[in-house]
């Protein structure tokens, strides 16, 4: 058992290199996030992506084939993926069920979330790409993210909003972009991480990059 909970734990923070299927199996019959596998990037290339745009912008960190209506907390359908695409990214179905997520820029977001620490924040999850890091939030609606995004006099064109119908590439995945790893890690257990309203986080962000000064490019 402990040897067990070894592993859970450093899958959950990063460490090393686990197996995909592991986390996959983690997310989907433990926490109840449906999950489906990514585009696998080619070896010769891994900053192009394996699906037919050759523009693609988000190389291997989303769904192609099957597509993200396939998206399960299916043991047997995680385990067979996997089985057969051993290195496919793990791509998230946000919405429902499952978490949402707000994005930004990496550096802003570094700074946003250093402010929001000193001002005692809390925050859930947080999954880092090289460029962008997401912050997980409970899911919400179109119509409350319009209404909450048309009462601020100023929301960063930067963030973005990964809700009801969108993805968002988890960890331990390798994409054409780089690694996706947790900034801030869920804590080890069976139980599904706690995560912050939609509302909360968007003002906590917004103050904190008002506050710091930093600006967050449209990225």
């Amino acid at each position: 058992m402990r040897e067990i909970l070894g592993k859970r734990r450093r899958l959950l923070r990063g460490d090393g290199k686990p197996e995909l299927i592991g986390a996959a199996l983690t997310f989907a019959t433990q926490w109840r996030w449906p999950v489906l596998p990514g585009v696998t990037t080619p070896p010769q290339g891994r900053a192009r992506c394996g699906c037919p745009d050759p523009e693609c912008t988000v190389p291997g960190a989303h769904p192609f084939d099957p597509g993200l209506l396939a998206a399960t907390t299916d043991e047997r359908m995680v385990r067979w993926w996997w089985a057969n695409r051993p290195t496919a990214p793990i791509i998230l179905a946000t919405g429902g069920t499952a978490p949402c997520a707000v994005s930004l820029p990496a550096l802003p977001a570094a700074h946003a979330l250093s402010a929001l620490d000193r001002a005692g924040m809390r925050l859930g999850p947080v999954v880092a790409s090289p460029a962008r890091w997401s912050i997980l939030v409970k899911p919400y609606s179109m119509e409350q993210l319009g209404e909450l995004l048309y009462a601020k006099d100023f929301v960063p064109g930067s963030l973005r909003f990964h809700g009801e119908g969108g993805y968002l590439a988890l960890p331990p995945s390798e994409t054409g972009q780089g690694p996706i790893t947790w900034q801030r890690a869920p804590l080890p257990g069976s139980a599904s991480p706690w995560v912050p309203d939609v509302e909360a986080v968007v003002d906590a962000v917004v103050w904190a990059l008002t506050r710091t000064g930093v600006s967050a490019p449209e990225l």
